[in-house]
């Protein structure tokens, strides 16, 4: 389970870069990010099984096709939230939850009545790519 607190922290700290972004964890066993009070990446806390909820309005529907990614509950799910867990002995591909933090902030600093954020380029391209290349679809 230590290496899923390394990635869990590893993820938090990306996280916590982006302009604005502030720890929010309003429930106990979660450790989330925010931008602006507006959630983008509901991490599990340490020392907790490693998991993860985005919002991916770009890829979403492509993320669910992987075994560790679920659409996430509570109605959630249908405005294009997952959430990728993963088990004691699984890898988290750390890459891939950064790409999916990444877009999720973008969604979410987008909605709020601060200055627009940048829009998503080829980062988000590359992750779709990458996304279909970890999925073996070439």
């Amino acid at each position: 389970m230590k290496s899923h607190d390394a990635v869990q922290r590893k993820l938090k700290k990306f996280g916590l870069a982006y302009p604005e972004a502030h720890s929010k964890s309003p429930w106990p066993g979660h450790d989330d990010i925010a931008v602006r009070n507006k959630t983008f990446a509901f991490l599990s806390a340490a020392g907790e099984p490693l998991r993860l909820t985005c919002k991916l309005p770009l890829t979403g529907q492509m993320a669910l096709t992987l075994p560790f990614v679920s659409s996430t509950g509570y109605g959630l799910g249908k405005s294009g939230w997952v959430t990728a867990t993963f088990g004691p002995k699984e890898t988290p591909p750390l890459d891939l939850l950064e790409d999916w933090i990444d877009e999720s902030y973008r969604a979410q600093a987008r909605r709020s009545s601060s200055p627009p954020c940048p829009a998503i380029g080829a980062a988000a391209q590359q992750s779709v790519a990458d996304l279909l290349h970890f999925q073996g679809v070439d």
